[in-house]
């Protein structure tokens, strides 16, 4: 009987030398994408379109995949850019490109959030919840302030 309980022990302290730690304090999920300064623009009288913008920093090389809000129908990622003398608005279909550890900002007169069929006027001091969608790092949710972005 003695045997059996030094075997069963023994197996024990076997199982526990190739198990991993218990609290390896990581996760496996990748580090979030960080987000700073989170503004959209308030809507013109009549106008169900605006545009948001912020700054997004990957520890890793990622992808902005795409963006959803409650404050509107459609949000899309959309980059501006100059084709035969003329301003273009289109969508990134691919999604946005994110170096590892580069600030991307998304600004008047570039890479923008575009809000289509919003739902409710935005008037500054208003809030506009996004959740931005990553490749590979986890959703981020942030709170953008409404307001007039500082003249560039």
């Amino acid at each position: 009987m003695s045997a059996r309980l030094i075997l069963v022990a023994g197996l024990v302290l076997f199982l526990g030398a190739c198990s991993p730690p218990a609290s390896s304090g990581s996760t496996g999920a990748a580090a979030p994408v960080v987000v700073t300064g989170a503004l959209c623009r308030p809507t013109p009288t009549g106008r169900q379109v605006t545009g948001c913008y912020l700054t997004l920093t990957a520890p890793a090389d990622d992808t902005l995949v795409s963006v959803a809000t409650t404050a509107a129908a459609l949000a899309q990622v959309h980059e501006m850019r100059m084709e035969s003398n003329m301003m273009m608005m289109r969508e990134l279909e691919a999604g946005l490109p994110l170096p590892a550890g580069q600030a991307v900002a998304l600004a008047p007169g570039g890479n923008h959030i575009m809000l289509m069929g919003v739902t409710e006027p935005l008037k500054t001091g208003d809030t506009v919840p996004l959740t931005l969608t990553f490749a590979t790092a986890a959703p981020v949710e942030v709170m953008a302030g409404v307001g007039q972005p500082p003249a560039g």
